[in-house]
Parts: structure tokens; C-alpha cells; sequence
């Protein structure tokens, strides 16, 4: 492989990483803990379940269920830590 040819593999690599790499990583954090308190898999996560295993969500509950729900998901969870 030529120079040109590394520098062209080099753009190719770096162009596939996101954009904001640390989002993405701690979405991938947030997902699964997430997936590990969700103890009925239901996709939601409920103040209970967050009590022992996410103490940071538990703390912010209320915060992140502004609708009051009774529960929040993953989604609502990155959205506030990407903020």
C-alpha cells in the first residue's frame, strides 16, 4: 500500500468514529446498566428498580419522570446525561 494509500485509510477510519465518541460511549454505559436493573425487562426502569442499582437515576427520578410516569427509559436517560 502506497503513503496516499494510508493517509486515505486513516480519513476512512477516523470519518466512521462518531462525531462525539464520548456520547456514544456513554450511552453504550447507560444502556447497559440500564439493561441490568430493568429486572422484569419491561423496558422501563421504576424508582425501585433504580434504588439499588442506578443511584444516580434513583437521586434524579422525579427530575427525569417529569410526566410522573412512574417509571423512565433509556432514551429519557441519555437524553439528560447528553445534555
Amino acid at each position: 500500500m502506497t503513503y496516499l494509500g494510508l493517509i486515505g485509510a486513516a480519513t476512512f477510519v477516523l470519518a466512521a468514529v462518531p462525531a462525539n465518541a464520548d456520547d456514544a460511549s456513554r450511552n453504550k454505559e447507560i444502556q447497559e446498566r440500564f439493561a441490568q436493573c430493568d429486572v422484569n425487562r419491561d423496558g422501563k426502569l421504576t424508582l425501585d428498580e433504580a434504588k439499588g442499582c442506578m443511584p444516580r437515576i434513583y437521586d434524579h427520578f422525579s427530575m427525569i419522570d417529569s410526566q410522573n410516569k412512574g417509571y423512565v427509559t433509556v432514551a429519557e436517560i441519555e437524553a439528560i446525561a447528553n445534555r
